[in-house]
């Protein structure tokens, strides 16, 4: 009798993972999935919640604003330097030295004038740009500003858009 309860003792432990000596965790794909189940459910009510949609609609905007803010920039930037050439160019078909010096000032003050109308507009728009992002991410969670790249407003800031 007793060597049939010590089988059958044996044999409960062996089929539920013994006396601590078995394996009785989750195989590891199952055990990192709850882990990772966990881990987003933490983060997302410890932290408020975020609509991620709603935040990459916002950085789509922000982007195409940026994006056509950048053209417009560049297209100034192209008449300014296209005005220049022709302004510099009638400068020197005059036949006078006065008269020459006096146009290539002025053709180098109004391309300076269009260079810094052209760096104010960029500057407006991204302003502009950061702005609304800024005021749409709020209506996108509590949370969505800690997914959000908005740390990176400085960066885009220094970037110019080629009038610096």
């Amino acid at each position: 009798m007793e060597n049939f309860l010590a089988a059958a003792t044996a044999g409960i432990a062996a089929m539920f993972g013994g006396f601590g000596g078995g394996d009785n965790r989750m195989p590891p794909p199952e055990r990192n999935a709850v882990r990772n189940e966990i881990k987003m459910q933490a983060s997302t009510t410890a932290r408020g919640s975020f609509d991620v949609a709603c935040i990459a609609a916002a950085v789509a905007a922000r982007e195409a604003a940026l994006g056509t803010a950048a053209g417009a920039n560049a297209q100034a930037l192209t008449a300014a330097y296209t005005a220049r050439a022709s302004a510099l160019a009638a400068a020197y078909t005059q036949t006078e030295k006065e008269a020459i010096k006096k146009s290539v000032k002025s053709s180098w003050a109004n391309f300076g004038a269009a260079l810094r109308l052209a760096q104010r507009g960029w500057k407006n728009a991204q302003k502009t740009a950061w702005t609304q992002f800024k005021t749409a991410i709020k209506a996108c969670g509590p949370a969505a500003s800690s997914v959000a790249d908005t740390a990176n407003a400085e960066a885009d800031e220094k970037a110019g858009a080629g009038s610096d």
